[in-house]
């Protein structure tokens, strides 16, 4: 019995501990949150694996300018025999084995031009592998900053209510002693209905942008994350650059016009000439040949001849196209048409990624502006609700004005929160617009 409690005692400590070392919570910088998303993210995972394939491409089409090796075997078993002019050809486990060997010589520019194409899509899919990076990376700073974001204004509207809670115990106070009136305590505690739902609506909020980055870094939805970086390091944004050469996008879209070039000698390549080496040897055996011979005096008697050997074989081949009907001609025409709808594609993509950086260059601008703008108001509506405080408590003015400053005060927060989270957004945006979000 005894032994029984000791063992129910250890398993329940056991598995405390474990609920305490589940419910821990998970502090993370910025920086640990990108390392635990690139990590985790299925989709840069899959451009790493694109990324493999494309090498593996380019080293199967380096290949081809080596000869190939093959080696064959063949077992016969005839029946029946074969007459060969009076005598059986006997084929029964006749056996045949040899190798071959083929070398391309000139294949019309398709082996060089095939390498090109085989390369240039490994340079998009390493340019294909910066862009999913970078869309992860903007992907967490952005939630990481608005869950950093709603956070504070949960705390935020836990002041407020605070403020508001003071406020009625006053209240309640005052029109004990006949000095407020009933009027006055229904006021505040519509007001703090209104901050209840506020502060509900933004913990649900909290809650969602929590799961968000748990999704991103890839931990249970139920685990608690504690992020360090809360401080808002905002600098002026000097010193901004349009130069975008260093875009993915950018070097996407080159790289489609560099590969419709390739493809139109690829296809001028189906008109030229190909020459081709062979060479092999083949042995042979078990092949036998049977019939009567007159040994003299007219006796005949059986003989049989078997042949086994082997021969060597080297042959060129020169294959010329003639005529097809102008199908090849008609594909480079086709060709060439691809290659001009990749550099229209390109020249209209420039343009828009240019507008997209001059956009991001703007709202990086505004969010700074923002951000002074609401430091500001902040700032008075601090010394508002200080002075209105200081006079509603002095019966020098209502407490309608008191309730309307507080709501100034709670705005004005807000505002300062929202500007300092997206300036940060925008700065993320930025990078990615130009080719430096690493």
């Amino acid at each position: 019995m005894n032994i029984n409690r000791l063992y129910i005692i250890c398993c329940t400590g056991l598995f405390s501990t474990f609920v305490t070392v589940a419910q821990e919570p998970l502090k993370l910088s910025l920086s640990e949150c990108r390392k635990m998303a690139l990590t985790n993210s299925k989709e840069l995972q899959q451009s790493e694996n694109n990324l493999l394939q494309a090498e593996l491409d380019l080293e199967i089409a380096t290949t081809a300018y080596l000869p190939k090796f093959e080696g064959s075997a063949t077992g016969v078993y005839l029946l029946p025999d074969m007459d060969m002019m009076g005598m059986d050809l006997q084929m029964r486990g006749t056996y045949m084995a040899g190798i071959n060997l083929t070398q391309p010589i000139y294949a019309g520019g398709k082996i060089s031009t095939g390498r090109k194409l085989a390369r240039i899509g490994k340079e998009a899919a390493s340019e294909q592998h910066r862009m999913t990076r970078m869309d992860v990376l903007t992907e967490t700073d952005k939630a990481y900053w608005t869950y950093i974001a709603v956070e504070r204004k949960v705390r935020m509207l836990e002041s407020y209510r605070t403020q508001m809670d003071t406020l009625y115990l006053q209240t309640s106070a005052a029109l004990s002693a006949d000095m407020a009136t009933k009027n006055d305590l229904l006021r505040i505690e519509a007001k703090r209905s209104e901050i209840d739902y506020q502060l509900h609506k933004a913990r649900n909020g909290a809650d969602l942008c929590r799961m968000a980055v748990c999704r991103l870094i890839g931990v249970g939805f139920d685990k608690t994350i504690v992020p360090t970086d809360t401080a808002f390091a905002i600098s002026r944004p000097d010193d901004l650059t349009s130069d975008m050469e260093s875009r993915p996008e950018l070097h996407l879209l080159k790289q489609q016009v560099s590969a419709g070039e390739e493809k139109i000698r690829m296809t001028r390549a189906d008109m030229l000439p190909t020459v081709g080496l062979s060479a092999g040897y083949t042995y042979y055996g078990n092949i036998k040949l049977k019939s009567m011979v007159n040994a003299g005096n007219g006796t005949m008697i059986p003989y049989t001849q078997e042949f086994k050997d082997g021969f060597g074989i080297a042959m060129l081949a020169v294959k010329i196209p003639i005529f097809h009907w102008g199908e090849n001609r008609k594909k480079v025409r086709k060709a060439q048409y691809e290659l001009q709808n990749a550099q229209l594609e390109l020249e209209k993509n420039t343009r828009l990624l240019s507008i997209e950086v001059q956009q991001a260059i703007r709202n990086l601008q505004d969010g700074y502006l923002l951000i002074h703008t609401a430091e500001t108001g902040v700032e008075q509506a601090n010394e508002n609700l200080r002075v209105t405080s200081n006079r509603y408590a002095a019966s020098m003015a209502p407490l309608t004005e008191l309730l309307d400053a507080q709501s100034q005060w709670q705005q004005a927060q807000s505002n300062l929160i929202e500007a300092q989270t997206q300036y940060k957004i925008y700065e993320t945006e930025y990078l990615r617009v130009t080719g430096k979000l690493e």
